[in-house]
């Protein structure tokens, strides 16, 4: 009986720093100094229209927008309650017609660009919610987006280097486009 008191004191102390203090600060903390962060990182029009979060891909198909990285998440692409890739080993042959047929969708939307498609447009993530792309990728589709939008190819090409995140340092990591930010820039670009 005497070691059960203070077993369930410390219990009782410890339930209450981690399970209601701890959380509380660290929730009143990343409020306060990471505000956007917090609250998913959205991309807001105006004050009260939410265009989606930066953290999250959004599948455009119209040929005026790029597009990002295929999905495999389920029911839709790019919902982030079913997040997961395809699973498919590189041996399977459904993943060997999966990228076939993506091969061929892209090369027929894209006629004007290289041949060679960006292996970044034709697999998917593991998790399917990709949002970034690698520069490259994006200026393969620049033909395409510009002709859409009956913009010349330079425009296009100075939003996506507009657009363009480098890292701190080269070794850390690579060029990245947001595609949900550039897409909506070209919107922007539309407007004006």
């Amino acid at each position: 009986m005497v070691l059960i008191r203070p077993a369930f004191v410390l219990l009782i102390v410890l339930t209450l720093i981690t399970g209601g203090l701890y959380p509380l600060v660290t929730t009143a903390l990343g409020q306060w100094l990471f505000q956007t962060q917090a609250n998913g990182s959205l991309i807001r029009e105006g004050d009260d229209v939410v265009r989606g979060s930066r953290l999250i891909g959004q599948n455009f198909t119209a040929a005026g927008y790029f597009h990002g990285r295929p999905s495999a998440t389920a029911d839709a692409p790019y919902n982030p309650m079913a997040s997961g890739g395809s699973n498919l080993a590189a041996s399977n042959p459904e993943l060997d017609k999966e990228v076939s047929a993506r091969v061929a969708q892209l090369r027929q939307e894209n006629p004007q660009a290289d041949a060679r498609v960006p292996v970044e447009l034709i697999t998917t993530s593991a998790s399917g919610l990709d949002n970034n792309l690698t520069p490259q990728a994006v200026v393969w589709q620049i033909p395409r987006v510009a002709q859409a939008r009956n913009l010349p190819a330079q425009t296009v090409a100075r939003l996506v280097e507009e657009n363009t995140t480098h890292p701190l340092f080269d070794f850390i990591g690579q060029p990245v486009v947001n595609i949900v930010e550039l897409n909506l820039a070209l919107d922007a670009l539309k407007d004006k």
